[in-house]
């Protein structure tokens, strides 16, 4: 184990919360969450970042937060990417290859996998992922792998996802401005995939639907292929504005009791409960029964599984789906939202955690839909970075520190026991101190050596 530990770092910008995270992979193959810090998002609607700078503000927060938790510093990190203008489409690429008897090699298929970030899109859009579906090696079809098979012509099926170049770029702008690089952007539906989805389900064909504030994802799987993404422009807030708009209150009180008390079922919510609201600025407070809160929310949960449905026809898949439907994110909290989804969809329901691949002691505590995609992304980063044989700059606060923390006016061994908190000593001292120090340093040698 005299190994380099690899870390890996994530953000995810949501449009209700900006979630930063750190992990690493236990020698079980199991990922371990080493840290986590979330906070509010105020510049994201429909998962695109508007406004830059509030965007910025969070992410700073929670990473500053989530570096001092865990004691892993980084300068790099994996960022989710969603939002209304996410498509997908299929394309079909191939290669002749020089030799018939050579075995095809991994840089092969790279290549074939190049030339797809190559065709003809949109202005204004970029290619975020080249998937491959199966390939073809001299019309052998269904090949999962054709790593060291013998052919000359290879050839592929591809799912490819399509976004905006200017969403992608102002989230990588946000990441720059917090002083770090963006290793790499991920689907936020294929994140989700990684840490909710079993390998069982992926086979015999699902639906992943996760619920976000501002998008709901859907990515169905069948034969342990992706065949389709989407990403659909509603989400939990416009259930929370239509309960502000159907009960006249304060968003944070509709936020409230959609949480507490809300349900998707209207025909099971009782109809003699009622909730009291405080009344805004010292009026009246507000009653609420249980019953017609539950069918405002029923309404529009109806038609994000509508959306959701269109998309599962859409895919050409809808009858070969025997896991059915797994619903994650933080709408897939909502109280009855499975037994409605079954009904609408006329598939088996579960809810989806990420405790699927979480080990170590913070399991328990992320073990939750909402994060989903962030424990999602740090799994797909660890694939990234096996896949193309690269390390990522995060480290221990002491590997980071050490070399360029100096205390001043003390001895080497004195530095060696003072050295717990780096970050706070390194703050300590101001610049400006520093440098006279060293200067005033090197005019004692001076003189030493007049003398």
């Amino acid at each position: 184990m005299n190994k380099k530990e690899q870390y890996v770092a994530a953000i995810d910008i949501g449009t209700t919360k900006i979630v930063a995270i750190v992990g690493k992979k236990n020698e079980n193959g199991k990922i371990e969450i080493l840290g986590l810090s979330k906070a509010l998002s105020k510049g994201v609607k429909r998962g695109v970042v508007l406004n830059i700078e509030e965007t910025v503000n969070a992410i700073q927060t929670t990473v500053e937060d989530v570096q001092k938790r865990s004691g892993i510093l980084f300068s790099e990190v994996f960022v989710g990417i969603a939002g209304q203008h996410i498509k997908s489409m299929k394309n079909r690429g191939y290669i002749m290859r020089e030799a018939y008897d050579d075995e095809i090699q991994k840089e092969e298929v790279f290549k074939l996998i190049e030339d797809m970030h190559k065709i003809h899109i949109d202005i204004g859009e970029e290619i975020i992922h080249v998937i491959p579906q199966n390939f073809i090696v001299d019309n052998e079809t269904g090949v999962k792998s054709p790593i060291g098979m013998c052919g000359r012509r290879l050839e592929a099926n591809f799912h490819i996802v399509i976004g905006q170049v200017a969403a992608a770029k102002n989230i990588e702008k946000c990441i720059r401005k917090a002083n770090l690089t963006v290793k790499d952007m991920i689907l936020e539906p294929l994140a989700s995939s990684d840490a909710v989805l079993t390998d069982d389900e992926k086979e015999a064909g699902v639906v992943l639907v996760d619920i976000g504030g501002g998008t709901t994802d859907v990515a169905v799987y069948y034969d342990n292929i992706i065949r389709h993404t989407a990403v659909i422009p509603f989400g939990g807030n416009v259930v929370t504005k239509d309960i502000k708009e159907g009960c006249a209150i304060l968003q944070r009180h509709a936020e409230q009791l959609k949480i507490q008390y809300g349900s998707a079922l209207g025909d099971i919510a009782p109809e003699d409960k009622v909730v009291s609201i405080p009344g805004i600025s010292g009026r009246e407070p507000k009653e609420i029964s249980f019953k017609s809160l539950a069918y405002i929310i029923q309404s529009r949960m109806e038609e994000i599984i509508d959306a959701v449905n269109f998309e599962i026809q859409n895919s050409g898949y809808a009858d070969k789906l025997a896991a059915g439907v797994v619903i994650t994110g933080g709408g897939a909290m909502l109280k009855h939202l499975p037994q409605l989804m079954k009904f609408k969809t006329a598939m088996d329901v579960r809810i989806g955690l990420p405790n699927e691949h979480l080990a170590g002691t913070a399991k328990n505590e992320i073990n939750q839909p909402m994060y989903a995609t962030s424990v999602g992304l740090i799994m797909r980063g660890f694939e990234y970075l096996e896949t193309y044989k690269k390390s990522f700059n995060a480290g221990i606060i002491e590997e980071f520190v050490k070399p360029k923390t100096v205390v001043v006016g003390q001895h080497k061994e004195e530095e060696e026991e003072n050295f717990a908190p780096p970050v706070q000593e390194e703050e300590k001292i101001p610049l400006t101190e520093k440098i006279k120090s060293m200067l005033s340093r090197m005019f004692e040698v001076e003189d030493q050596s007049i003398k």
